[in-house]
């Protein structure tokens, strides 16, 4: 399987790398609707129990996994995210 590249420019996540770059072990990526109802501890270590959330362009979704830079919310989903 290839290595896959995810490409950010959110600068002010902690996930954030040179080159624009997201260097986050997993990601969740949902629709905005989902997104906005759900507390940061959903997040890609529950995504196999939830359902799919359709979207109809790329306007409509968003990175559930985004944790402000600098943060003390790395445990936020109850999974210790990379430091």
């Amino acid at each position: 399987m290839n290595q896959q590249h995810i490409h950010c420019l959110v600068d002010t996540c902690h996930y954030y790398a040179q080159g624009n770059k997201c260097v986050a072990n997993e990601i969740m990526v949902t629709n905005d609707e989902f997104g906005s109802q759900q507390p940061d501890r959903i997040d890609a270590a529950m995504a196999k129990q939830l359902s799919p959330t359709p979207a109809d362009t790329c306007m409509a979704t968003c990175c559930k996994t985004f944790v402000p830079k600098n943060s003390n919310k790395i445990n936020a989903d109850s999974v210790q995210k990379m430091s």
